[in-house]
């Protein structure tokens, strides 16, 4: 919604059915869905790929709280295979992931408080073949509303995440987040705020406009 809002026609894989997505899309796995792409060479049509490869792997909850406590199972890896796709089909491109220990290359790194949300939900970002500047990242003005080691805390963020001990409920992850286009809790734990995508297509479109003149 963020690249939409930005000026871009969007077109969206998901390996599950979503049914909410408000633009068009495609059902499978992205990978081979871009394999596809590159092959045919209808990978030039598009300006800018943004992928968001699946995050658990790697993610801060994964390799800390969830690890120590011997919870959650085995998960993939496909930062690595998704970059090596991305630089074959010769775009600029954006990959995203949570904190944690992903191997990415940090160019750019987002948080709700830049764009005034009710969530922090930090996000990382490897820009290829494209850069942008670093936008300051303002002083947090509290906790996140919840439980956390065993402290309850009042704060002016909510948990997008999880259920239970004091995290958001999915009409307060659809506020704090801006999105209103589904009320499915797993798709509003894992999505971005359209804040953040906004805020990367405006750079994209001014750093080519830049280039061009």
């Amino acid at each position: 919604m963020g690249y939409h809002r930005a000026g871009f026609d969007i077109d969206g894989v998901d390996l599950a059915d979503r049914p909410r997505y408000p633009f068009p899309s495609h059902r499978g796995d992205a990978l081979e869905h871009l394999t596809h792409l590159i092959e045919t060479g209808e990978i030039e049509q598009y300006a800018l790929v943004h992928a968001s490869p699946p995050c658990q792997n790697k993610c801060g909850l994964t390799v800390g709280t969830n690890r120590s406590r011997g919870w959650g199972g085995e998960h993939v890896d496909l930062v690595g295979p998704t970059r090596d796709l991305l630089d074959r089909t010769g775009l600029p491109y954006v990959i995203e992931q949570p904190n944690g220990q992903a191997a990415l290359r940090k160019d750019l790194s987002l948080c709700g408080e830049m764009f005034g949300l009710g969530v922090l939900r930090h996000r990382n970002f490897e820009l290829g073949r494209w850069a942008t500047l670093q936008p300051p990242h303002p002083k947090h003005r509290g906790y996140v509303r919840g439980h956390r080691h065993g402290v309850y805390r009042e704060g002016p963020y909510v948990a997008p995440y999880g259920s239970g001990g004091g995290k958001a409920t999915v009409p307060e992850m659809q506020q704090a987040m801006g999105i209103t286009w589904t009320d499915i809790r797993e798709e509003l734990t894992e999505a971005i705020p359209p804040a953040f995508t906004g805020w990367i297509g405006t750079a994209f479109l001014t750093c080519r406009q830049e280039v061009i003149v």
